[in-house]
Formats: C-alpha cells, structure tokens, sequence
C-alpha cells in the first residue's frame, strides 16, 4: 500500500516516455493496479460546473471561445446574481452531483467582484456541496479571502507543457500560472489542475505537462484531463484530432504519475463514444462533469451518464469528511477484505 511519503515529485521525462511506451494492456493493467491502491475502482466523483460570468474575456487562449479575441458568436453575460447560482446548485446536488465549480471569463477577479464571489461560496457550501472556483489568476489576499469564505478547491489549469505553452496564449505567462497555484496552496486550499489535449502539441508536450503536474510540490487533488473541443471562430478550429487511444494513454500515464489525485475526464466527452469513455475508467480516470453543458461547450446529458453508469456498475462517489490518515485506513481495511475476491489480483506482490 502506497502511502503519502511515496507519492513522487522527482519524474523524469525519461521516466514518463517509458510508461507511454509500454504495450497499451501493460499500462492499463498498471494505472489500474495503481488505481485500486487509492480508491474504490467502480466510484466516479460526479461535478457540476456553471459559467458565472460568460465571454469578453481579455485573455487570447486559442482554445476558447469566451475570449474577446475572436468571433465565435458566443452572447457575453454579466456576472450572475448570487441567487441565480445557489438555485442551479440546487439543481446540481439533487441531480448527484457532490461538486459544485463555478467559473468566471476573466483575467482576474478585481477587488469589486470579490464579494458577490464570495456569497456564492458561502451559500454552495450551506448546501452541503464541496465548492470550487475559476476565475483566472489570484493575488495573495484574494486567495486568503476565498479559503475564509470555505472555498474547497481552485481549478486553474496549466494547459499545456511550458515549451508549447506560448503557442496557445500570449497574455499570462506559465509563471503565472504556477504562481496562482502556489497562492492557492499557501491559502489551505485544494488544487484543481490539468490541461487540454489535442491543440497539435507534440507527445513530448504530452509529457512535459504531465511531468510538470506531478513534481508541484503538492500534486493537484484534482487533475481534470480535457480533449480539446474545436470551437468555430477559434484558432484552433481545424487542428488535427487526437487518436482517441492516445487520450486514453494519458489518462492512465496520469493515474500512476498521480495516484491519490482525481483524474477528471472533462471537456470533450461529447465527442467520446461510450466504449471510450469506459476504457478511460479502467485507466483510472474516476471523475466527470455532470450535466449538458461545460461552461460554453457541450457535455453529455445527465440521464446518458447514469444509463452508463449502471451499464459499467459504476456507483457515484459520495462525499467524505474524513482526514485523510482515516481515508487511508479506511482503504487498508476495504482492501484487506477483498483480499479473497476471485476479481482482486495484486500486481505489486
């Protein structure tokens, strides 16, 4: 049983090439070897994510349609008002969802949007739901105002590797990035991060950023894995799509690199046929999105998970307020009692 000590921040590049170029059976049979070490294998932690505030974004990220650089028709939308949000967590949490994240088009949050943000936050968590945020790029004190008003996580991507980032965005350098992450971290909060596949990166790309989310010095909880959506009006519109057994080959790289962290299949699920999406899971992908849309971007509708879910014998993950020395214990025991199961085969021994 791997504990938190053996959790590693020091891959090598070498290191991450040589899992990609493991027979595709080999990798899978090791991340879910990995996979079963940490978490209950037919659990997936199921999420809402609602656009808060829509378009005009003044960033130039290639991928997106919200930002102000290009035309894709997307209608702009002002901030929502905090009631507006808390009815749609509403709406969430009795759909399943044990997640909340709210996202908003900006740069950054100023100072004067800070409280109506801040409302959202409280009234999610009266909800009983675990709340998440992204809105760009945070100051020192804006992190310490969200971590007070109980904000559980921050999701700010780092997209793609450092050598191919300049390619997608101009406006914010991968240093920030790194610093949102790390004002994030020293506020007590948890930390969604990932990146986007497919923007006509390279395989080492693939890697760098991997390799880059692993050695944080505290691995992302949440990793979301994304398959870009090719939005018309983008820059990214005819870009080459990505071999669908590739995407599923970063997802399990992804789970043994990070093996207590979520690995969440977001954007880009729309476009993957059920099959796919099961062998994701098998690879150790074990959280989604829930609902019909992403932020501007479509999402497959609710009643298509559960009828997946039930094909898979997939359970929803439930919250847990439990620390994580007993989560930990609380694995030992599970999987000490299935040690007899004719299913369970230990890969380590």
């Amino acid at each position: 049983m791997q504990t938190q000590a053996d959790v590693r921040h020091d891959w090598t590049e070498a290191e991450i090439q040589a899992l990609f170029d493991l027979p595709f059976n080999d990798l899978l049979f090791r991340a879910q070897t990995v996979h079963r070490q940490h978490f209950d294998p037919n659990e997936v932690q199921v999420s809402t994510l609602l656009s808060i505030k829509t378009g005009a974004c003044p960033e130039d990220c290639k991928y997106c349609p919200q930002s102000a650089h290009y035309d894709t028709g997307l209608e702009k939308q002002r901030l929502m008002e905090v009631e507006a949000v808390l009815a749609k967590a509403k709406q969430a949490k009795a759909a399943g969802s044990t997640r909340f994240c709210m996202g908003a088009a900006w740069k950054h949050p100023t100072d004067r949007d800070m409280p109506y943000v801040l409302e959202m936050v409280k009234g999610v968590k009266e909800l009983g739901l675990e709340t998440c945020m992204t809105l760009g790029m945070l100051k020192e004190h804006q992190a310490d105002q969200l971590a007070e008003a109980g904000l559980d996580y921050y999701n700010h991507n780092l997209d793609t590797s450092p050598e191919f980032y300049d390619k997608i965005i101009t406006t914010r350098t991968y240093q920030d990035r790194l610093d949102t992450l790390g004002h994030v971290r020293d506020a007590g909060m948890k930390i969604c991060s990932g990146g986007i596949l497919g923007m006509g990166e390279t395989a080492n790309d693939r890697i760098g950023l991997l390799k880059q989310l692993a050695n944080l010095p505290q691995q992302p909880e949440s990793v979301p894995i994304n398959m870009l959506v090719k939005v018309e009006g983008t820059p990214l519109e005819n870009v080459e799509d990505l071999d669908p057994l590739e995407f599923v080959r970063n997802i399990a790289v992804a789970r043994i690199l990070m093996p207590k962290s979520h690995v969440r299949l977001s954007a880009g699920r729309e476009q993957m046929s059920d099959e796919m999406q099961a062998m994701t899971f098998f690879a150790g992908a074990n959280s989604i999105f829930y609902g019909e849309c992403l932020l501007t971007t479509p999402n497959p509708e609710t009643n298509r998970d559960l009828q997946l879910f039930k094909r898979l014998g997939i359970n929803v993950e439930q919250r847990i307020e439990q620390t994580d020395a007993e989560q930990e214990e609380a694995i030992t025991r599970n999987l000490q009692a299935r040690k007899d199961d004719a299913l369970f085969y230990d890969a380590v021994n």
